[in-house]
């Protein structure tokens, strides 16, 4: 559905975007994510054709997106980070002017504001002036303004802004129907959600992609380490030494007496072991009552971070 070959894009002499290549199939979503200033907004806004590429092309539904602008823009949903909305005009009107400005999409133009108005939950707020809306209800026109038209691409960037935890978890839901019928592209400082929502994930950094893959092949070829949290009884903190001969263990970063005989362990172990049975065995073989033991596997912010060195989203 999407096609991105050899795209760069410069400022002068500075390189945002520089080569990338990727495509994206139909009834994907896609995660896509790099820290400030790595060349993710950049590459979006090249893809929805608002910005011109230095070199490189990209081709949507097989139009270039240069060459073939209009084609290429109908066929995409925009919602933007910062939501540009007609603030003096009420919610109904707003969604009526953006469908005649597309002059495209399936059904009549009653029938798909109907479908979005339900889908984004705006029942309740249609004839209000889009100013004196709260700023969650303002991200939802926004997301509706992006799917009116009907498009078979959507791109998100922060769609779940403002929103409480419930409205975070309903916009979830729709957004992975969305994905079963469009292309998806998520972009979101919120990487758990990412998690939760994408089958795919791209991080770019410093202009190039640095990472390409489902979240847990993401996980599993990453070089982070997970860790293990381990509390026991009638312990003593010289644990430490015999914990890292267990196998899978590399090494003990923390250890605290918690009360009396009771002490904490947190173990850091190598990428892929899971020694939880050995650990098991070695609290056994040392007459140590385990309390807890707690598994914590690397998860895409370990991921991202890793992949950044440290860097913000």
């Amino acid at each position: 559905m999407i096609e991105i070959s050899r795209l760069s894009k410069y400022y002068g002499d500075f390189c945002a975007v520089d080569e990338i290549s990727f495509e994206i199939p139909k009834g994907q979503i896609l995660g896509f994510l790099g820290p400030n200033g790595a060349g993710k907004t950049t590459t979006v806004r090249m893809v929805t054709g608002y910005l011109p590429p230095t070199s490189g092309r990209v081709t949507v539904d097989g139009y270039d997106v240069v060459t073939s602008s209009l084609e290429t823009r109908s066929r995409i949903g925009y919602l933007p980070e910062n939501t540009p909305l007609y603030s003096e005009m009420n919610v109904i009107d707003y969604l009526e002017f953006i469908v005649d400005m597309r002059q495209n999409g399936g059904g009549s133009k009653s029938q798909r504001i109907r479908q979005v108005v339900e889908q984004c939950g705006l029942g309740d707020v249609i004839h209000k002036d889009i100013s004196e809306l709260s700023k969650g209800f303002r991200q939802r026109v926004g997301l509706a303004q992006a799917m009116v038209h009907d498009p078979p691409i959507l791109i998100l960037d922060e769609p779940t802004v403002g929103l409480d935890p419930n409205q975070i978890v309903e916009i979830r839901g729709l957004i992975k129907e969305l994905g079963r019928e469009k292309t998806v592209i998520l972009c979101s400082h919120i990487l758990p959600e990412v998690e939760a929502t994408c089958s795919r994930v791209v991080i770019i950094h410093k202009g190039k992609i640095a990472a390409d893959g489902s979240p847990k092949d993401l996980r599993a070829s990453s070089e982070g380490k997970g860790s293990v949290y381990l509390q026991v009884k009638n312990g003593s903190l010289e644990l430490a030494d015999k914990l890292t001969s267990v196998p899978g263990v590399e090494e003990v970063t923390d250890s605290k007496i918690v009360h009396e005989d009771v002490v904490d362990f947190t173990l850091d172990v190598f990428a892929g072991s899971d020694p939880r049975e050995e650990l098991f065995k070695f609290c056994v073989d040392n007459n140590l009552v385990l309390l807890e033991m707690t598994r914590k596997e690397i998860s895409l912010e370990d991921v991202f971070r890793d992949l950044t060195k440290g860097e913000g989203v």
